[in-house]
């Protein structure tokens, strides 16, 4: 399987959300990253049919998804980052109401249900109201309604939002094995929900495609300006102004400060420290 978008391009009068956005996925898990406003929900809304381009193609094993409709769409599943339900319907009842409307037959969507209650570990839930879930229990519902027709692709929007640690653990766990043969886009600000379970991250700001590569690589490319500087606490300020700060610890030395800089440090004690995929989140975004 393969999704190729090409010169993709949406104007909200004279913004540019998007500028010839060229990228292709085939079966495994992109983390797409980018800050507020960068273009994630409009990349999202396009490759999901649910918003017009002024230019580009979206092309499925190569061709147009405008021109396959309902077959595309019968082999795309959905997890927005904000969707409505009934707070009243006990969780079986809103997967079956989401199984109708993608026009499933009943003995099937019953039998899917099933299966995916199974799959996110709320089986013995089926007949609670949702209403009364945790979000953590919300999240993973709404992961089962996405997972529903078996998609091929499957585009999540910050599928861990509001969800506790322990929580989002299980959810990245579960997304990586369902991965498989699939095409997975996960957009999110969780930068550590993606660094373990993707194959490329896509760095996505002001509408463009800065960068792109395995998580490996873009840290290994970041690595040289990753330091930690020791002060004192009072020596906290002067740092913030100078340097972009990934993270704080205490340690013998003092305050353990890890800064991502091409600057020179002087005259600060400074070692080197290993990298992660929030050091480059903070390189190329702040």
């Amino acid at each position: 399987m393969m999704l190729e978008i090409k010169n993709l391009t949406k104007n909200y009068g004279n913004i540019t959300a998007l500028q010839d956005v060229t990228i292709t996925l085939d079966n495994g898990i992109y983390g797409l990253l980018g800050p507020n406003g960068a273009g994630k929900s409009t990349l999202i809304s396009l490759l999901t049919d649910n918003l017009k381009r002024e230019k580009g193609e979206i092309l499925y094993n190569s061709t147009e998804i405008l021109k396959l409709g309902r077959k595309y769409r019968n082999d795309l599943g959905y997890m927005p980052q904000q969707q409505g339900y009934y707070e009243e319907l006990s969780a079986g009842a809103f997967l079956i109401y989401m199984a109708q409307l993608k026009g499933m037959k009943k003995k099937e969507a019953s039998d899917r249900v099933s299966e995916l209650l199974d799959n996110v570990n709320l089986s013995e839930f089926r007949n609670k109201k949702m209403g009364s879930f945790s979000g953590g229990m919300k999240q993973r519902i709404l992961l089962a309604q996405a997972l529903l027709n078996d998609p091929k692709v499957l585009v999540l929007d910050e599928p861990t939002a509001g969800v506790d640690p322990k929580e989002r653990i299980g959810i990245r766990n579960f997304i990586s094995e369902i991965a498989k043969d699939r095409i997975v886009l996960l957009a999110t600000h969780i930068v550590s929900d993606v660094e373990s379970i993707a194959k490329e991250i896509l760095l996505l700001k002001k509408g463009n495609i800065i960068r792109k590569g395995t998580p490996y690589s873009l840290i290994e490319e970041v690595q040289p300006y990753v330091k930690e500087i020791y002060i004192q606490p009072e020596e906290l300020p002067q740092i913030q102004e100078k340097f972009a700060i990934s993270n704080l610890r205490y340690s013998r030395e003092g305050l353990a400060v890890k800064v991502i800089t091409k600057e020179n440090t002087e005259p600060f004690q400074v070692t080197d420290t290993t990298a992660n995929l929030e050091d480059v989140y903070l390189y190329y975004f702040e």
